[in-house]
């Protein structure tokens, strides 16, 4: 399945992400994948955004900077 979501040519990431959470994750909830055709650290962003607009709580293992 795909979702176009009409937007202008300039989006930020916070409004990309307040998008998708509007009108994808509250039809589907947590999907089993994504595809963006942008670089990672654009995917980094919106995952951020979305974690703070979902108020996840987010922890760092410890186990990765020992």
């Amino acid at each position: 399945m795909v979702y176009f979501i009409a937007t202008m040519e300039k989006t930020l990431v916070e409004r990309l992400a307040r998008l998708f959470k509007n009108y994808v994750w509250k039809l589907y909830g947590l999907l089993k994948s994504i595809t963006l055709d942008r670089r990672v650290q654009f995917m980094a962003e919106i995952i951020k955004e979305l974690i703070e607009l979902l108020e996840i709580q987010t922890k760092l293992s410890m186990a990765y900077y020992l």
